[in-house]
């Protein structure tokens, strides 16, 4: 039994008790509407509920008779052992083995689709993160986004959601002139210009621009740069991509900036310029001293801003603005935002924007801040210059380290790896410590093919030492651990809940054995506890793949 069955047979109870004590008044209540947690102790039950507390005074009785009612009902219910009230209302349900172990095959059968949720049906989702500018080598700010990111997308699309990961590509501005000039700096054999960029990379683009280009110094000084720029940035994105794929991140749509700048074929208004119009038109727009500008302060931001200055150049609030109406017009209804922590200001901002759009700030919109990570002892790439590049960290500590414990902290927590820790084979590396358990699960499996142990009989009835109930508690939690974390965007709950399964693996391990011992024959419990093993593993390789962290069968 689990908690969703739990809990339709708590409202089945409680209906009446309700109907009762205020006749003609629906309780309004779903079975989605009433939560159980797992007690710290685990002897007081599998489960506990706060329902009769909750509901008391709407029904007009004291918490602890209301929990005794409910109790009564309750302790009828098949697959339930007992129902005791505690303290000041709480009822704690213990369910018997049969209905306790039979999760067990219930976990076997889904494979991996257990843990598959729709708590996030009918949502359609842009989730841009990464982000990066296509002037150089991603760096160590952009992994943690690069993990974290993946991992919300995983687990949205795990709970139902419809989801777009989104790149989207900074390739127009100043700063793309100055990566271009950078670029032709070193095809000349100059100095980098003002503000340019530096590292062997850019020396390695110039060569790759001369090769394609090698006429490029006869052209008009007024081409070289643009000409540099335009043949470089190719091959720079190229390598953005690759790094990102190495580290097990893939985006569905790599959305250019020069795209929002572009007339249409057939010389129609460009994005920014539909986008300032469509802002006019909900009222949001007005002039002043030459500017056009977005009255932001409507909702909440700090200053009214200026889309377009006196000069008649946009801002890059113009391209934001855009960006944000075009996400829509793609039917993405939901916008997520990952940022990094330099980006506060951005929040404000983004939803002014959206409220500016005639959409819901606090629905349409939501903007993620982190904070930075840093690595004990990781050196400033050679290639790449002053940065400490994704792909040397990767390379060094590699990528399932990397991702498990860039996923396994809040996002808005500041994070300081130990490289030394995240190498180790031993127990005190937690992607070590989980990946460890699933390989566990193999091993079992192994060897009880080879004592003719197999899944020809399923008692669950059988599954009743104390570290067996603790251990199917855990693997009853997993749908609503996803579910929770896609809900809240905080993939480090599946990687927590993963390290506290991987714990109680290892101590039902050391205490019931799958395999017979010494001359012992194969036996109904030893096939049962084959079910509970793979049951542990596809739960921790359900897991792993949530975080887009690879789970090993031999370590």
């Amino acid at each position: 039994m689990n908690p969703d069955a739990l809990a339709a047979a708590l409202l089945a109870v409680l209906t009446p008790i309700a109907e009762r004590r205020r006749p003609g008044e629906p309780l309004g209540l779903s079975a989605a509407d009433i939560t159980f947690e797992r007690p710290r102790n685990r002897d007081h039950g599998d489960w506990a509920s706060n329902v009769a507390m909750k509901l008391a005074k709407r029904l007009g009785a004291a918490p602890r008779e209301l929990a005794d009612e409910i109790a009564a009902g309750l302790s009828d219910t098949e697959g339930v052992a007992s129902v005791e009230v505690a303290g000041p209302g709480f009822i704690n349900i213990r369910l018997d083995a049969a209905a306790a172990g039979a999760l067990a095959k219930t976990i076997v059968d889904a494979g991996a689709d257990y843990g598959r949720n729709d708590s996030q049906a009918g949502r359609t989702i842009n989730l841009e993160f990464v982000s990066a500018n296509p002037t150089g080598p991603l760096h160590i700010a952009h992994t943690r986004w690069a993990a974290l990111g993946d991992a919300i997308a995983r687990l949205l699309l795990f709970s139902g959601a419809q989801v777009a990961r989104e790149y989207y590509i900074n390739d127009a501005g100043a700063q793309m002139d100055r990566f271009g000039a950078s670029v032709l700096a070193s095809i000349k054999g100059e100095d980098k210009p003002e503000g340019g960029y530096s590292g062997a990379y850019i020396d390695e683009l110039a060569q790759k621009v001369l090769a394609e280009r090698p006429d490029i110094l006869s052209l008009p000084d007024e081409e070289q740069v643009a000409v540099a720029r335009d043949l470089a940035y190719p091959h720079q994105l190229a390598e953005i991509r690759a790094s990102l794929e190495s580290f097990n991140v893939a985006f569905d749509e790599w959305f250019s900036e020069r795209v929002l700048h572009a007339a249409g074929p057939n010389g129609e208004p460009s994005l920014i310029d539909q986008a300032v119009e469509r802002l006019r038109a909900q009222g949001h727009v007005f002039d002043e001293d030459g500017a056009v500008w977005v009255r932001t302060t409507d909702y909440g931001d700090d200053k009214d801003r200026v889309i377009r200055r006196s000069n008649g150049e946009y801002t890059y609030f113009a391209a934001d603005a855009a960006y944000y109406l075009n996400k829509g017009d793609r039917g993405f209804e939901h916008k997520i935002y990952l940022l990094g922590a330099d980006h506060h200001g951005y929040v404000h901002r983004l939803k002014a924007l959206a409220g500016a759009a005639g959409e819901d700030p606090e629905r349409n919109i939501e903007v993620l801040i982190g904070q930075m990570v840093s690595i004990n002892g990781a050196r400033l790439s050679k290639r790449a210059g002053n940065i400490i590049a994704m792909d040397d960290i990767i390379e060094w500590l590699g990528t399932d380290a990397l991702r498990y414990s860039l996923e396994r902290s809040p996002a808005d927590s500041p994070l300081d790896l130990d490289p030394d820790l995240l190498r180790k084979r031993t127990n005190d590396n937690p992607v070590f410590y989980v990946q460890y358990a699933h390989a566990r699960t193999h091993n079992v499996a192994r060897n009880a093919v080879d004592a003719g142990v197999d899944r020809s009989e399923f008692a669950p009835e059988l599954l009743e030492h104390e570290t067996e109930a603790a251990l199917l508690g855990a693997l009853q939690e997993f749908p609503r651990i996803v579910a929770f974390a896609a809900e809240v965007r905080e993939p480090h709950r599946v990687a927590r809940y993963l390290e506290e399964l991987a714990g109680l693996y290892h101590r039902w391990y050391d205490n019931c054995r799958v395999t017979p011992k010494g001359d012992e024959p194969v036996a109904t419990v030893h096939r049962t506890r084959l079910w509970l093993n793979d049951a542990t593993g596809q739960v921790l390789r359900n897991g792993l793949d949530l975080l887009g962290v690879s789970a090993p069968t031999r370590m």
